[in-house]
């Protein structure tokens, strides 16, 4: 099976740097990556003509025309159009991936359902360590629970007990969830009505999916992602307007949006 892991990304190097050398440092190797950049930076062409030389994996990116604010879901979509894999596996841009990240999602993927990941917070000390260092060996378990990280319990590796929760019951998270590139067409992708940087567009995709019938299951421990720290930025303004936008196309009953992957 093909694997697409679609990074959404913006504006930090130094984090993409460590993202891509966890991916090449995977247990499997049939995956691509698409750099989903929310921004038109020539820096980041720069730097991804240095990192395809470092990589073996194909590396695609996809960008704005120009820099019009947040738009996430608008390059997400461009993205799935320019995935070769038959898995999409979605990660946010402060999110490094554990070495079994990829294989994780192989070994539990199902046609028609969405797999739900879940990710260690990381300490400032840990984050800023890894920052400059870029070794790797410092997200070990150990370290992590001594540590001041939070969610500590999802960095341990179980690829065969099930430590996870009722899926149908917990909300999908963006920053690390996959699905096949045939059921996510079914819902048209994501709603690119979402055009501020708060809590919404994941939520969004997920009541979709659930309502034609799409099924979660649970990939906690067994496809860890580590997140780097870093401040708050949502808005409470913002995250008010994403919420009653929710509302509002819940009571439509849009399942397949108008303003996704085609437009209607």
């Amino acid at each position: 099976m093909m694997v697409s892991v679609i990074i959404s990304y913006y504006k930090n190097n130094t984090n993409l740097g460590l993202i891509l050398k966890a991916l090449a440092n995977q247990s499997v190797t049939n995956f691509e990556v698409i750099v989903s950049e929310d921004d038109n930076n020539e820096e980041t062409l720069i730097h991804l003509k240095e990192f395809k030389k470092l990589y073996n994996f194909p590396i695609k990116h996809t960008n704005q025309n120009e820099d019009l604010g947040f738009r996430k879901n608008v390059m997400l979509n461009k993205s799935i159009k320019q995935a070769s894999g038959d898995l999409l596996v979605f990660i946010d841009g402060d999110c490094v991936p554990h070495k079994h990240f990829i294989k994780g999602y192989i070994d539990n993927f199902e046609e028609n359902v969405m797999l739900k990941g879940r990710r260690v917070m990381l300490s400032e000390r840990i984050t800023l360590k890894l920052k400059e260092t870029f070794d790797l060996k410092s997200l070990n378990f150990l370290n992590i629970l001594f540590s001041k990280s939070k969610k500590k319990k999802i960095g341990i590796y179980s690829p065969f007990l099930n430590l996870s929760y009722n899926s149908n019951n917990k909300w999908l998270i963006g920053c690390n969830w996959g699905i096949s590139k045939k059921t996510i067409s079914k819902v048209n992708g994501y709603d690119e009505d979402y055009v501020r940087a708060a809590v919404g567009e994941d939520n969004d995709i997920e009541w979709r999916l659930k309502a034609i019938g799409v099924k979660g299951k649970s990939v906690k421990n067994k496809a860890i992602v580590y997140h780097l720290f870093h401040k708050e930025k949502y808005a409470k303004e913002d995250l008010l307007f994403n919420k009653n936008l929710l509302k509002e196309k819940q009571k439509q009953q849009n399942y397949f949006c108008l303003n996704g992957l085609e437009k209607r």
